[in-house]
Order: C-alpha cells, then structure tokens, then sequence
C-alpha cells in the first residue's frame, strides 16, 4: 500500500484532493434527530485527550453530513489515557455496546493516534460488531519507537535506545505507551514482554488469534490516515502499518511479516479491496482531526 504522494490518496475510493459521550460516562453530541440517511460515528481519543479536543471535527461532520449522530466517547481522558489498554479496551467496549445495538446498518469508528490501537483491539475482541469503516487517524498500528519531543517528556530519564528497559517490565506494561512499544533492536524481549501489541498483531501464541482474525475482518473498509511531518508517530508509517527492521529501516505494510502471514487479516483485507486512506505531509501530530482539507479528503468520503 504505497503512500501517494502529494495529499494522499490509496485505496478504492480514488485519488485524494488536499488535505484527520452518555451519562455520565458517555456524552452524546447528536448532530441531528434520529433518522438520518448517514451511518452514526463514534469517535475515540487519543493520548491525553478529550471530547473538547474534536470540536472541529464535529463541525465538520455537521456541516457535510447533517443529520449525522455522533458520539465522542468521554473516557479515560486526559492522564487517565496512560492506564493499560487492556482496561481501557474493556471500558471502551462498554461505552460503544449500546450504540452498535441502536443502529441496525452499523457505525463508523473513528479513532485518533492511541485510540486506533483502542480501537483495532476493540473491533478484534467483540464478535457481534457492526463497524462499516475503521478509520485510523494518525495511530501507531505497528508500534512506537524513535525520540520525539513528546517522548522526552512523557519519560525524561529515557532515550528510544534504552526505553525498553523500562516498557518490557512489568511495571512499565502498566503504562499504555509501553503496550505499543516496539524496539526493533530487542524483538525477542518485545514479543515476551509486550501484553498487547504482539497478542492484537498475534505475533506472540494467542489461543484467540482465529476469532479475533474473523472479527476484525466484519469491517467493510480500514482506512489508514498518517503523515511524514506527524511529528509524534515514530516512524510516522506505523500508521500506514510500516514500520523498522533491525537496521531501522522501514518497511510498508506489504513487506510485514504480519501482513505476508495474514496473521490478523492485513492481506485478506487488502486482497478483497478494503484498504484505503491517505498519506499527507505538512500536518502535525495535534492538527489531524482539526485539518479541514484532511477531513474533507481523508474522512468525509467514508462517512457513507
């Protein structure tokens, strides 16, 4: 799945022109009575976000899909988001159970940088989901590794080079940034250590790896939305699922061993013509869910 070049385009919807909750846990942002001609979407946040951080991206919908219900889940927000995935993953499941049941031709799930990990686990686990398009904004499908800015803050005692000293223990897999740590110098302590992300890719031995593979592929479309100026995502083509070899060189989605092995349904997915999405440079990590020409480009289309 080769990035297109200028504001990103691939898959089968076409070239791309320029350019991404119910009480109290949940708070509802209908953006019109029920009934609309457009499927519900439900958007989950990133890393130290909240509803208030997708006020753009709710106006956008508004504006080009009026009628559409959508839902910014309201939880693990803020410093909450660095709890383990598992437990958000549980959390979240909860929330977006009762919305699924009320749309009889599905939802769209939309979901930012960490949450697109929350999500793809989410979409693996639950048997009886009824997402049409996954679309995964600027999220970290193959993991994580590299120094950024928002590394050294988050572990300032930490380079890239000797994070996994801490992530691969078990008290750095209570922290959600280590579930998707992936250092391509220690592989082996990686698919020991990791609770998460080698058991979602089933790079690890996982006893769940058929049903979470049948699962996943209900999705009718998997949009993949990343950039090479994000900034955060390191190597910023994890979230086309790319990502380094022991050399640090990065490889596309087709020359992962996760994709060559099916493992999780990567290639059923692209055999049958359902991946899509958008390559755009000049967008940082913060802007993607609040850029009107990547909304108007990358997200709008799949808002069927």
């Amino acid at each position: 799945m080769p990035p297109a070049r200028h504001s990103g385009g691939m898959g089968r919807r076409g070239g791309a022109q320029p350019w991404a909750f119910v009480p109290p846990l949940l708070l509802l942002l209908g953006l019109a009575a029920p009934g609309g001609s457009y499927r519900p979407v439900i958007v989950v946040h990133g890393l130290f976000d909240s509803p208030a951080d997708f006020r753009h991206l709710l106006a956008f919908i508004n504006e080009s899909h009026p009628g559409t219900n959508v839902t910014v889940i309201d939880l693990f927000d803020g410093g909450e988001s660095l709890k383990p995935l598992w437990v958000q993953v549980e959390g979240f499941r909860r929330a977006v159970t009762p919305i699924m049941a009320n749309a009889a031709a599905g939802v769209h799930l939309l979901c930012y940088s960490q949450g697109g990990l929350i999500c793809r686990a989410l979409l693996s686990t639950m048997p009886e989901h009824n997402v049409h398009s996954f679309i995964s904004l600027s999220a970290p499908q193959m993991g994580q590794y590299g120094d950024t800015r928002y590394l050294r803050w988050l572990f300032p005692r930490h380079l890239a080079a000797n994070l996994y000293r801490l992530c691969y223990t078990r008290r750095g897999q209570g922290v959600s940034v280590c579930n998707y740590w992936n250092d391509p110098h220690h592989r082996q302590l990686y698919l020991n250590s990791s609770d998460f992300l080698p058991l979602l890719n089933d790079e690890r031995r996982n006893p769940n790896a058929s049903a979470w593979k049948r699962n996943l592929l209900r999705i009718q479309n998997l949009v993949l939305i990343g950039g090479p100026d994000d900034g955060v995502i390191t190597p910023w083509q994890s979230s086309l699922f790319g990502f380094y070899d022991a050399n640090e060189t990065v490889r596309d989605m087709r020359s992962q061993p996760v994709y060559v092995q099916d493992t999780f349904g990567l290639k059923t997915l692209d055999g049958r013509g359902a991946i899509g999405g958008c390559a755009v440079p000049g967008v940082p990590h913060t802007a993607w869910h609040s850029n009107r020409s990547v909304y108007a480009a990358c997200i709008r289309p799949w808002l069927t």
